[in-house]
């Protein structure tokens, strides 16, 4: 019993420490403030406690500090809880009192049983009180120096570009593409882009059978999308007279199930800025437009539940295994009607999905230290997603800072991921022949943030390339070179001023961009019988259970790694 007891109070006195210096990290704001705050308040607690002290050698004018040091509640309950057991219950010779009595009245400790729990409930209270101050420091407490509005490199680098005229000169290709290999191009079968909302469900009505926890396969459409953010200061003063940095300019399309769409773009398009708009991660700024799910109005706080987000950056707890790790994603993301031998049936079945199966019971690590490799870190991000049971899932260039072979096993992954039926869409920077054909549709952003392709690649980018080389002036890709680098290379803006055309201007006026609108009004259309997405609570657990899935990990963590 006094071994729980113990644990008790170790738990309680390491979760009270951890308030503390969070609440120091947030009044700090700065790592060097921070460590002043943190070093004094360490000095004054440790020295008030009760041990580098004792109570009788705290003079009266400092005796507050003691009654007011957390570590001194500590102290003594745990002083209490050992030198009032069994093994210190020995009487000496010539004495009415325990040996542990005498040991704790000889460093002026409390010899009452009671204080065990009341240094239980005091570190407790200590717990709630730093966390309270720690929210009210990040609620009310701004950073040092001046405040300004966050823009990415690349929207900044944008605006300098258009503001100085300055564009990098692209040499034009000669048209020396043989006349056979373009009919051979043609001669490939284009791939409909009026699929309709029946066939979508029942392509995928098989695969929602297959599957452990059968979800709902979902599309999302999006109509004139246009975001903007107030223009920085710093901009201002450079010469700058609109009120507003534009970086999304009416854009339109739709991601479908069982269709992996690839969002691309050169520096400064806006890949990433869509996709946080159409995710919901955008909470600055203004967005204007028509986003549909299935047909029905997008509600942030449903498609929460029904969507990942995989990030570029792989954050995960270094000291749980890769199961555990999916264990407690599923835990606390999955709803409670599932129990845990199907989750746990469902987690096996992502790993295998995923191929990680092999590696289940391999710690994470610190990247670049130990653990999984960077590859085996991005299929866990993928699958730390996939558990969660999504519809929709955003990639954030999920083959970045990875080799060929690496970026190869990871582009299976995801396609594995789109043939389960989900709709999965990834941004990719220049990515490789190989990796380009794993796709199925391209959405291609200029710099702006404006549309100039929307529609599928075609095998070996068949439909991608005989839509570009129908373009007056743009130059014919070379044999067995990268249809990626050569599409972004002539929509570059400096090849744009050599052509004199406005390849965003070109889609508007094109027959596939009216396709596009009409697949983007069917599919904006409610198939007959559904209804909106609705889910009655918050959080897909409650608040016992989040805490219970916590409390598990952090055993593990603190397990495997104390401090």
């Amino acid at each position: 019993m006094a071994f729980f007891k113990q644990y008790l109070l170790l738990l309680c006195l390491n979760q009270m420490a951890s308030g503390l210096f969070r609440f120091m990290g947030a009044l700090g704001r700065n790592i060097i403030v921070a460590n002043t705050f943190g070093s004094f308040a360490l000095l004054a607690v440790l020295v008030m406690g009760g041990f580098i002290l004792s109570r009788e050698d705290v003079q009266k004018w400092w005796l507050w500090g003691y009654w007011v040091s957390p570590m001194m509640y500590g102290q003594n309950a745990i002083a209490v809880n050992e030198f009032l057991g069994k093994s210190w219950s020995h009487v000496p010779p010539n004495s009415t009192e325990s040996l542990g009595i005498m040991i704790l009245k000889s460093r002026g400790v409390f010899i009452e049983p009671y204080w065990y729990w009341i240094g239980v409930g005091a570190t407790i209270g200590y717990i709630f009180l730093f966390n309270f101050f720690y929210t009210l420091a990040l609620q009310y407490l701004d950073p040092f120096g001046k405040p300004q509005a966050i823009l990415s490199k690349e929207a900044l680098a944008e605006k300098t570009s258009h503001r100085t005229g300055d564009s990098i000169e692209l040499s034009s290709r000669g048209k020396n593409s043989s006349d056979s290999r373009n009919e051979s191009r043609r001669s490939v079968s284009s791939r409909t882009l009026s699929a309709r909302v029946g066939s979508i469900t029942e392509a995928n009505e098989n695969r929602k059978r297959g599957m452990v926890l059968p979800f709902e396969p979902l599309w999302i459409t999006f109509d004139e999308i246009t975001y903007a953010v107030d223009m920085p200061e710093e901009m201002k003063t450079q010469g700058v007279t609109e009120d507003r940095l534009q970086l999304l300019k009416g854009v339109t399309g739709a991601f479908r199930p069982g269709v992996l769409t690839a969002l691309m773009g050169i520096s400064g398009a806006g890949k990433t800025t869509l996709m946080d708009v159409l995710a919901g991660r955008k909470t600055g700024g203004y967005i204007e437009g028509n986003i549909t799910i299935s047909g029905h109005p997008k509600k942030q706080e449903t498609f929460a539940r029904i969507s990942g987000y995989c990030e570029q950056t792989d954050i995960h707890s270094p000291h749980v295994t890769v199961y555990e790790s999916l264990v407690y994603s599923a835990w606390l993301r999955l709803p409670p009607e599932v129990d845990s031998s199907t989750r746990k049936m469902f987690v096996e079945e992502v790993m295998e999905l995923v191929e990680l199966t092999s590696i289940r019971e391999a710690l994470v690590g610190l990247p670049g230290v130990n653990g999984l490799s960077t590859e085996q870190r991005k299929r866990l991000t993928i699958a730390v997603e996939l558990v969660a049971n999504p519809s929709i899932i955003f990639m954030d260039e999920p083959t970045s800072g990875l080799d060929a072979r690496a970026a190869a096993i990871v582009m299976r992954t995801v396609r594995n991921t789109v043939d389960t039926g989900r709709t999965v869409v990834c941004t990719i920077h220049q990515p490789s022949i190989d990796i380009f054909d794993a796709f199925d549709e391209l959405f291609l952003l200029k710099r702006g943030g404006e549309e100039i392709y929307v529609g599928p690649l075609g095998r070996h980018s068949t439909h991608l390339i005989k839509y570009f080389e129908e373009i007056d002036g743009v130059p014919k890709i070379k044999d067995g070179y990268n249809p990626a680098t050569w599409m972004l290379e002539i929509t570059a803006a400096a090849q744009e001023v050599a052509l004199g055309v406005n390849f965003a201007e070109i889609y508007k006026n094109s027959e596939l961009y009216g396709r596009n609108k009409a697949l983007i009004k069917d599919l904006s259309t409610p198939p007959a019988g559904s209804k909106d997405l609705f889910f009655p609570t918050q959080y897909s657990q409650s608040f016992f259970s989040q805490c219970m899935a916590c409390l598990w990990k952090q055993h593990l963590s603190y397990w495997r790694n104390p401090p």
